[in-house]
């Protein structure tokens, strides 16, 4: 049975904007992913926030998040991959 953590990691991007890493820790293996990088605004979208939620739900439903995404010894090396598979998109 895998059974998962759940890690949000924040990043201040300017005084009006963050970056929530949604992460998780494989029990089993102590190893990290990131399923998601959602990004909020100031002021707050109440509607984009739950669309976020939402979004977060269904894709863990959908996939295994180490299944989804490659998994990571460390949570700052998992967030730094996937960081860079994205800002190469």
């Amino acid at each position: 049975m895998k059974l998962y953590e759940t890690v949000d990691v924040w990043r201040r991007v300017s005084k009006n904007e963050l970056v929530r890493y949604r992460c998780f820790r494989n029990l089993q293996t102590k190893r990290y992913s990131v399923q998601s990088s959602d990004f909020y605004k100031l002021p707050m979208d109440l509607k984009r926030a739950t669309f976020l939620e939402k979004q977060y739900l269904e894709l863990l439903a959908e996939q295994a998040p180490d299944d989804r995404a490659a998994s990571f010894d460390t949570l700052s090396e998992a967030i730094q991959v996937h960081e860079q598979a994205f800002s190469q998109s």
